[in-house]
């Protein structure tokens, strides 16, 4: 029977991929977005993204579990600030309703993934 391989590395987290893979669409989705939103909407949801995976190498890389917690906890809110966003962006028509729908299945996969790497943390504090 093969062994699960270790997790070595943040890159081996199922939320830092899918964080990132997130990261990605967004700077993809924003470079469609109208040049007045450069520095305000488009500024804000690759900093909510790429806060997200940043986050989340962050925690990983410490050694308490009341640190990783805490790392883990700002990504889960970043990802709350960018589904804010992404509603935004599709109010205002920058988002057809198909993109907001992948990008929200996407973020309510991270927040799960996220919530389990909470979940997991807790149970090795005293």
């Amino acid at each position: 029977m093969d062994q699960p391989t270790k997790i070595q590395y943040f890159t081996d987290l199922f939320a830092w991929k899918k964080g990132h893979e997130l990261v990605l669409k967004i700077y993809i989705i924003t470079k469609t977005f109208p040049r007045e939103e450069i520095y305000a909407l488009v500024d804000q949801m690759r900093r909510c993204g790429i806060s997200i995976t940043s986050n989340i190498a962050e925690g990983f890389s410490r050694k308490s579990y009341k640190e990783k917690i805490q790392f883990y906890s700002m990504a889960l809110g970043s990802t709350t600030e960018l589904q804010n966003q992404i509603l935004v962006a599709k109010d205002v028509g920058y988002i057809t309703q198909e993109q907001f729908l992948a990008l929200s299945d996407l973020m309510l996969e991270i927040h799960k993934l996220l919530n389990g790497l909470i979940k997991s943390s807790r149970k090795y504090l005293i």
